[in-house]
């Protein structure tokens, strides 16, 4: 059973097609996508890897019988190439960080990201790590600035393992049992870029939650300073109207 074609509307060059790339790396299809899942999610020069539609692309493959293995074993080793890139990704942040956002002279690593970092993993730093996980680029990044802001480790790897499950198995999943329908596997590279524009759905919603605090945060403390202002124009009239009297 094979994959009907389709027409290109997905981004980026076309070794970056989910179809063509995993096609491309014939018996070793499987091996080539967990090296790829632990690239784009624990060393810096995976960013550009498609991991999202090559998930699900994954499970289509499984369920068309492309990839010949049991879906079980293809999620356990992905799951398990996504925590492991994460460990990889959080020690070279933990081990270069300091060396990194130690020079002064730097104008990319300063040492106020750090800060900045500590104090958003301290917010947001279990909705961050699995959140990070559907987010293009940032599912990269992320783990070596958890590294660097030092976030605690436990905490760190449970949740990665959470993010690792849902995203790696969930998505395989997803695409096995979609890729059966006809209709999905006729408009395969659409439904690529569908699921490239939802990934970025959960930041969005959190950039625009932030705001929303931040604004109110700004309100709160706009009437708190206004109220003390009220309080020193009525100490300094009654002060006035004590002068007045003496």
């Amino acid at each position: 059973m094979t994959v009907a074609p389709t027409s290109t509307v997905a981004l980026g060059p076309d070794w970056l097609d989910p179809q063509i790339l995993l096609q491309g790396l014939g018996p070793y299809m499987l091996v080539g996508l967990c090296f790829i899942i632990f690239a784009e999610c624990g060393l810096l020069v995976g960013f550009f890897l498609p991991g999202d539609s090559l998930l699900f692309t994954a499970g289509l493959f499984v369920s068309t019988g492309l990839m010949d293995y049991p879906l079980w074993l293809v999620c356990v080793l992905l799951t398990v190439c996504a925590l492991v890139g994460n460990v990889v990704g959080y020690w070279i942040g933990y081990r270069a960080g300091p060396a990194l956002f130690s020079r002064p002279e730097s104008k990319i690593f300063k040492k106020e990201y750090v800060e900045k970092t500590q104090e958003f993993f301290e917010r947001y730093g279990a909705r961050a790590i699995v959140m990070a996980r559907f987010v293009p680029i940032v599912r990269t990044f992320i783990t070596a600035m958890a590294g660097v802001g030092r976030m605690d480790q436990r905490r760190y790897f449970t949740y990665s393992l959470i993010g690792g499950i849902v995203w790696a198995a969930g998505l395989t999943v997803l695409g096995y049992f979609l890729g059966q329908i006809q209709f999905v596997r006729d408009q395969l590279e659409v439904i690529v870029v569908l699921i490239a524009f939802l990934s970025i759905v959960p930041i969005i919603i959190e950039v625009i939650k932030s705001r929303r605090e931040k604004k109110a945060l700004l309100a709160q403390e706009a009437d708190d300073i206004t109220q003390i202002i009220d309080m020193v124009d009525d100490r300094m009239d009654e002060t006035q109207q004590i002068k007045r009297i003496d």
